[in-house]
């Protein structure tokens, strides 16, 4: 309980300075009054606005839906789809049309990454704990810090079972084929159910709407006076929740992945929580942070973790072969580097 309360102020904090610094107003008077409903799921806060008051009862099917897709998703939640693959020693699982669809595009990124995408990390990062003390978010280390690195043998025979090809998936039978094997959809749940969200919305005739999932943005329509949300991102490290950069975005999602999301300091060293498959350490490659901006939440969600884990060169490439899609990579030299299609947020 004392690291979901912890966990729970951490994000609240994050999420407040998202809402009063990165929202911004269009100008004009709007025609809609917007209501905002928060709840704790996916072990973050999550918030709803609808540019609609008479409508209110959207809201609490938005936290009816977040409850049932983590019940389903969660791999920590015992009963899950995911909590059930997990713990059947290899035995075929029947799950959910939606967790098939979830794994199936899982192992697509993986086969367009080569494997650094990897849905099976869970076995590797169960080893690792990024619910960082707040004296370890710091280089000025306390001299009787916790030695928070996972023992070299351990994370060798982990990774061992980390291997994509493992998930095997055959109708709504999903199998493990090494039984030591562990999945995780951290890297596109978020995204998954923020688009489940919008579509219930567009169901309710709302226009104009904001989810936020920890983070993951997604902006239903655009504001009722018919301007762009302007989604701020922030500025990597930063305390006071400050922006490096403004993205007007209209019916579109923002999703960020970035080393100041989950991370540590021991011995001088950053350990955040985006981990290399090939070696069981954080990725390291020059880059803070990936914010992608694409119509579907869940391809941005798996494109901000797969981007900045192929690195700012091919993952800049892989941005710009793909249609409706943007992204702008902050490097450690803490410069902005956009896509071409954001020529105009330069």
């Amino acid at each position: 309980m004392k690291k979901r309360t912890a966990a729970c102020k951490k994000y609240l904090f994050h999420i407040l300075c998202i809402f009063s610094a990165l929202l911004f107003s269009g100008g004009c008077a709007v025609s809609g009054e917007p209501i905002t409903r928060t709840g704790f799921y996916f072990d973050t806060i999550i918030q709803v606005t609808i540019y609609d008051a008479a409508k209110e009862y959207c809201l609490t099917e938005c936290m009816s839906l977040a409850e049932k897709y983590e019940k389903m998703l969660s791999q920590t939640i015992e009963g899950s789809d995911i909590w059930k693959i997990n713990h059947s020693g290899g035995r075929p699982v029947q799950v959910s049309a939606e967790t098939v669809l979830l794994l199936k595009t899982a192992l697509s990124y993986s086969e367009m990454t080569d494997g650094l995408i990897d849905p099976t990390i869970e076995t590797v990062s169960s080893l690792w704990d990024f619910h960082a003390d707040q004296d370890l978010l710091s280089e000025n280390e306390p001299e009787n810090k916790a030695d928070r690195l996972p023992e070299s043998q351990e994370l060798e025979e982990a990774l061992k079972h980390v291997d994509y090809h493992n998930l095997l998936i055959e109708g709504n039978t999903v199998t493990l084929s090494d039984p030591e094997s562990r999945i995780s959809l951290g890297f596109l749940a978020k995204g998954f159910i923020a688009d489940q969200l919008k579509e219930y919305l567009l169901s309710q005739k709302i226009e104009s709407a904001i989810i936020n999932l920890g983070g993951n943005l997604l902006a239903v329509g655009k504001r009722p006076d018919g301007t762009p949300f302007q989604f701020g991102v922030q500025m990597p490290f930063d305390a006071q929740g400050s922006v490096i950069t403004v993205l007007s975005v209209a019916d579109r999602s923002a999703v960020s992945s970035g080393v100041y999301e989950r991370y540590f300091y021991q011995d001088g060293m950053l350990y955040h929580h985006i981990l290399n498959p090939g070696t069981g350490y954080p990725v390291q490659n020059g880059l803070l942070g990936v914010t992608v901006l694409t119509d579907s939440s869940m391809m941005g969600d798996a494109l901000s973790t797969a981007c900045f884990i192929l690195g700012p060169d091919k993952g800049m490439q892989l941005i710009e072969s793909l249609e409706n899609t943007d992204a702008v990579f902050i490097t450690d030299d803490y410069a902005l580097h956009y896509s071409s299609g954001l020529s105009d947020a330069k």
